[in-house]
């Protein structure tokens, strides 16, 4: 619960900033270009600052401190974003661009802390402590819209998030979490290298990640376009986080064989690949839409859970963190390629070739997930052939 607990009130902030932030700057009357600048810029800031960030804890930064800052320093952004907005927009992105920096390392500092807890205890469980950010998300979306319509959109959005960032920073600070100290890097001053094996997962969940693209950027614009509801927009997004949350909470039940981090990023590749098609091709049909979100599950939820295994499982001591924010930043990196190239195929294309164009991004990581699961298995037949010829060596 204490863990939970984290992923909720930071994923509540991200439920309103990450939908109703586009709509605060177009409250302010900012040219659309402008818009798109300051949206994009989180972006190209959490692919720089995430590892270096999350990588203080392999120095020693503890955990809580990290997580304390970061709501803070958000909090303190969000509060001053209506005056930086009224001095002009490049003060304005220049608090968001802060925002984002402190912002950047919350996620992934809170898997570092779950992960590293799953280990310790076998009866933890990874999904559904992450159950918590996705519910919590999904609370944000529907009671972020009621407040809109009942503040304002100006007033709105930089109360909420600065009073949850604030809340967030009180819960972060206040909840202990019974946690070894993090295993310091080598003395010598030399970074501990990450394992191959892991940069090919890690690889494999960006591109996986990276194939939800041009849903998140064209979906609801392709949906209103062929006539679909607004109301029903709103209801294939929940549908999505409902799979989410379903699997979070199911995969548990599933044997332990079933887990395993390349299962888990096949899981998600192959249902990534059916999503995109699918959206290519049946994407104005509101009935296949439905069945298509439902997928969510896994093309977004397994792809979530393998890369995390992935990490706990081949993640060196005393790279943990550094581990845990490079995911994040590549997830960033190739969800932002990704985004701008749908961007330029949606306007040659419409969705038809903006969807199908991220089915490859899933396939390349179903490949990237073989060729890291043939590793593994070579490494394992390796040490055993070791073992067995060197017996009195490895006693």
């Amino acid at each position: 619960m204490r863990l939970a607990s984290l992923y909720a009130v930071v994923f509540v902030e991200i439920g309103i900033a990450m939908p109703f932030m586009p709509v605060w700057l177009n409250a302010l009357g900012l040219e659309a270009g402008i818009i798109g600048a300051l949206l994009a810029l989180p972006i190209a800031i959490k692919i720089v600052a995430t590892a270096p960030l999350v990588g203080l804890i392999d120095r020693g930064v503890g955990a809580r401190a990290l997580l304390v800052a970061g709501s803070l320093a958000l909090a303190a952004t969000y509060a001053l974003m209506p005056a930086g907005a009224a001095v002009g927009w490049p003060v304005l992105a220049l608090l968001i661009a802060l925002n984002a920096a402190a912002g950047a390392p919350l996620v992934p500092t809170i898997d570092y802390l779950t992960l590293a807890a799953v280990r310790r205890s076998a009866r933890l469980d990874y999904a559904r402590i992450r159950m918590a950010g996705s519910i919590a998300f999904l609370a944000a979306n529907l009671a972020g819209g009621a407040a809109l319509g009942l503040l304002g959109e100006t007033l709105a959005v930089p109360v909420l998030t600065t009073a949850l960032a604030l809340l967030a920073a009180l819960v972060c600070a206040r909840v202990g979490v019974d946690l070894p100290a993090a295993v310091p890097a080598r003395a010598t001053g030399k970074r501990i290298p990450l394992p191959a094996i892991l940069w090919l997962t890690i690889a494999a969940g960006a591109a996986i990640q990276a194939s939800h693209a041009a849903l998140y950027a064209f979906a609801s614009i392709h949906w209103s376009l062929h006539g679909f509801p607004a109301p029903w927009i709103g209801a294939l997004w929940a549908i999505g986080v409902l799979a989410e949350i379903g699997l979070f909470a199911g995969i548990g039940f599933c044997p332990a064989h079933w887990r395993t981090p390349f299962r888990l990023l096949g899981l998600g590749a192959a249902a990534g690949a059916v999503r995109a098609l699918g959206m290519a091709v049946y994407g104005d049909r509101l009935g296949a839409v439905v069945v298509l979100q439902t997928l969510h599950g896994l093309s977004f939820g397994a792809t979530q859970l393998g890369a995390m295994a992935a990490v706990s499982r081949f993640a060196p001591d005393g790279a943990r963190g550094r581990a845990q924010g490079t995911l994040s930043a590549c997830n960033a990196l190739a969800s932002a390629c990704a985004t701008l190239a749908s961007g330029l195929a949606y306007g040659r294309g419409g969705g038809a070739l903006a969807f199908g164009l991220m089915a490859p991004l899933a396939v390349i990581g179903l490949c990237l997930t073989a060729r890291a699961a043939r590793l593994a298995r070579q490494t394992r037949l390796h040490s055993a052939a070791f073992v067995r010829q060197h017996p009195d060596t490895v006693a």
